[in-house]
């Protein structure tokens, strides 16, 4: 029922209008206009709720926002022209003739606030319209090709699956409306939770506003304020929910290919990373290890025993995750289809007929995942999965993706039986998939953690599955603009994120895949990935010289493998991105958006990357604030400053902020379980206080929730010239029995740990290894790629706390 309102013969485009009424409900306020209705919810001193609609009920559903409102510590006041919502943090003024919103900081400065023309509708589209404020950035939005600053550029949220999409195409595989703004020293953030077809516009094509709309639906938009990038990215998080910690094996490096088959080709692969010690805990099939691409089915011919086939994976230490795709082929006799349609679970046109698209399979149905029985019967689905031992899941076309790339508007969803169309439920398909697998997967593994990754999804995929940035390309351009989809997405609160390393599409040059695989070391997903009838990718494919810088980065990755999973562990608590834009923590320093300097990010809190072409031998790299160490060589660097920046083939530049603490695992096997038995705490000289969060778990079980984890709080106090580690918190016994502590930068004679003074040793100490036998840009390569004379002390790993104190 559409609530009546003054006529629009003359108007276009039709506003809220005045303030009819309005009265205070439980956590805020609802009122009425003369066109529409609307509720403000306070969800907490930081975050409101805007939800206005035409109809007679509020769309209420959300499949992305996992609280409800639960804060009463708000005043109300009616000024007569207006209201204000006032929080410790935020204080909302409600214009009453027309309404329309602003939003004020406590120091009373503008925010955010509507443009005159405030929420309108232009037939089914509804529209909220923002005033630009001076030098206003715009930050975020997911997975979205461009810059970091969005400024000046609009977008569309719609899943498509994009085959080797441009660097400036749009939309692409997954949706997430939520965005950042700044200016003047502030930052604020706009969830737009509606599902249907969105429209983003950041001033583009126009000076006045920015914008975001819908093709339908309600306007229904969460507003949060905080004085960090990061706490914004908490808050939104806190709404969406956050990701699960994963198992330790899934960050380590996948290899995969469309397609290994047969089964004798996978083993082969997986035997040669042991020959060669290159560390790998992942072996990946695409489609092929289908019987004709029919999802829940293994080719008899390519792969006779897959049971067999695994078990020998395991024994060399890998785990199996296997290709699912939802399309259903409709086949007699095939078990899936003949029991979808005896439980009458796929998608249909409104007469009742099934839908049916064509995709890898032929002419397939497609299992509605919006009926929570779907989502039960293919859980059901995977047991024979399980069985076989395999852990890790690839949901993939499930944008839905269908040759023709035509989905039709009027096919009908179940919707947690509020039905709709494809046009509310499109965006959402993807995630629900993914949350069929996770807890599917989760539920039938018992008490072990599933992997899951998805190519589609919504806000809140985080919750259920990393997600990859689909079909890329070979390039350079695609390189680096993969990097900045990773960032974007941990900056809507994806944090398990990456990208086919080599490219997906194409064949990559020698030194664009070591380069590439460089920076997949960097990404939170790390995955080999090429397609059919394009040259071999493993590491060992590109010839002796490649193979080398292969293997030393991906041994790094291992190294890094407690600081990794400590930023993971950090990014399941609090919604932190593990590759973190320097947006996140510079937000107001206007060189990070630079083209030049944006596709820099920091790989946890402490290690800045500076992603480089795989054709450059320099390169400039802007530093922020502060004092930063080369992670290579030690050599120091005042920030605020470019640097020109040595980059050869075999060197990333990689760089410390100074006070960090950088746990690693020095000794490196074969896979994330083979870390040694020493742990060495890399502590860096600095003038402010650093502080590291360490984290340790079984990496495979959810024991954790019962206390059997380990965590110790790392602190450098650099007056007292000292580190103190905290008490190991919680059960469970860490696997390292040696704790290093390196110390860089420091100036000393003697070392005491807590009253007993300890002997000082030093090495020569490498993160990676120079290339042999090849004729690098350096003179000295071993100079180029060690810390000279780095000093230590090493002692027995007690759960006690413990206090290191030089002199």
């Amino acid at each position: 029922m559409i609530i009546s309102h003054p006529s629009t013969k003359d108007n276009l485009n039709n506003g809220l209008g005045n303030l009819m009424q309005y009265e205070e409900i439980t956590n805020g306020i609802e009122g009425k206009t003369e066109a529409s209705k609307f509720k403000i919810l306070v969800y907490s001193p930081h975050i409101f709720r805007i939800h206005i609609t035409r109809n007679e009920l509020y769309d209420d559903h959300s499949y992305a926002v996992v609280v409800q409102p639960d804060f009463e510590d708000y005043i109300l006041e009616d000024a007569g022209d207006y209201l204000t919502i006032r929080t410790s943090d935020i204080t909302l003024k409600v214009d009453k003739q027309p309404v329309k919103f602003t939003f004020y900081n406590k120091r009373g400065e503008i925010i955010n606030e509507d443009d005159v023309f405030g929420t309108s509708w232009i037939g089914e589209q509804v529209t909220t319209y923002k005033k630009l404020q001076d030098g206003e950035r715009f930050i975020g939005l997911g997975e979205k090709t461009g810059p970091l600053d969005r400024k000046g550029h609009g977008y569309q949220h719609w899943n498509t699956d994009h085959f080797a999409y441009g660097v400036e195409s749009d939309p692409l595989y997954c949706s997430t409306p939520f965005y950042i703004g700044v200016h003047h020293k502030m930052a604020y953030g706009i969830f737009f939770d509606n599902t249907h077809k969105s429209h983003f516009n950041f001033a583009a094509s126009n000076n006045r506003f920015s914008s975001f709309s819908a093709d339908s639906g309600d306007m229904n938009y969460y507003f949060i304020h905080h004085d960090s990038v990061d706490h914004i990215i908490q808050s939104y998080s806190h709404l969406t929910g956050k990701m699960p910690l994963p198992p330790l094996w899934s960050i380590g490096y996948q290899q995969c290919r469309y397609s290994y088959y047969p089964d004798k080709e996978a083993v082969t692969v997986a035997q040669t990373f042991r020959d060669k010690d290159i560390p790998a805990d992942v072996i990946v099939f695409d489609i092929h290890y289908m019987e004709d691409y029919k999802i829940f089915t293994w080719d008899k011919k390519k792969f006779s025993n897959p049971k067999e086939m695994i078990d020998h994976l395991r024994s060399l230490g890998f785990h199996v995750v296997v290709m699912c795709d939802p399309g259903i082929k409709i086949e007699e006799g095939y078990e899936a289809y003949e029991d979808g349609k005896h439980q009458d679970i796929f998608l249909k046109y409104p007469d009742g007929e099934y839908y049916s698209g064509q995709v890898w399979p032929g002419w397939c149905h497609f299992p509605d995942f919006t009926n929570p029985k779907t989502r039960r019967w293919w859980e059901e689905k995977f047991k024979d999965y399980v069985d076989l031992g395999i852990h890790g899941f690839w949901n993939d076309m499930n944008e839905i993706a269908t040759w023709g790339q035509m989905l039709p508007d009027l096919i009908e969803f179940d919707m947690e039986g509020e039905k709709a169309t494809s046009r509310k439920a499109r965006n959402v398909y993807g995630m629900q998939m993914a949350k069929s697998t996770y807890e599917g997967a989760r539920n039938l593994l018992k008490g072990k953690r599933p992997f899951n990754l998805t190519r589609s999804g919504f806000s809140g995929v985080q919750r259920y599955a990393a997600v990859w940035t689909g079909d890329n390309v070979a390039t350079d351009e695609h390189m680096l603009l993969g990097v900045r989809l990773v960032n974007s997405l941990g900056l809507a609160g994806v944090a398990f994120t990456g990208f086919d390393t080599g490219g997906f599409v194409g064949n990559a040059s020698e030194h664009l895949f070591a380069r590439w695989v460089e920076l997949g070391a960097f990404s939170p997903f790390f995955r080999g990935h090429s397609m059919i009838n394009s040259r071999d990718s493993e590491p060992w494919a590109f010839g002796e010289e490649v193979e080398e810088i292969c293997r030393n980065y991906i041994k790094l990755r291992y190294r890094l493998m407690p600081y990794l999973y400590s930023a993971f562990y950090e990014a399941a608590q609090t919604g932190t991105p593990v590759a973190r834009s320097l947006a996140i923590d510079y937000t107001h320093d206007q060189k990070i958006y630079d083209p030049a300097y944006h596709n820099q990010y920091m790989f946890g809190k402490n290690i800045l990357v500076a992603p480089v072409e795989s054709t450059k031998h320099l390169t400039k790299v802007y530093l922020p604030e502060g004092e930063w160490y080369d992670f290579f060589t030690d050599r120091t660097y005042k920030g605020g400053e470019t640097i020109i920046a040595e980059c050869p083939i075999e060197r990333l530049p990689l760089f410390i902020k100074a006070s960090s603490i950088i746990p690693v695992a020095p000794s490196v096997g074969d896979n994330t379980c083979d870390l040694g038995d020493v742990l060495e705490l890399h502590v860096y000289k600095g003038k402010e206080e650093g502080q590291f969060t360490y984290y340790e778990d079984d990496g495979e079980s959810y024991n954790y929730q019962q206390g059997s984890y380990l965590k110790r709080t790392i602190k450098y106090d650099p007056g007292k010239s000292s580190i103190i580690v905290s008490e190991a918190e919680g059960k469970y016994k860490s696997k390292y029995n040696k704790i290093r502590v390196c110390l860089h930068g420091f100036d000393f004679d003697s070392v005491r740990v807590n009253e007993t003074m300890v002997e000082i040793k030093e090495i020569t100490y490498r993160f990676i290894e120079p290339i042999s036998n090849f004729d690098p840009i350096y003179t000295e390569p071993n100079e180029a790629l060690q810390v000279k004379d780095l000093r230590f002390v090493e002692f027995e790993n007690r759960a006690e706390a413990f206090k290191v104190t030089l002199y």
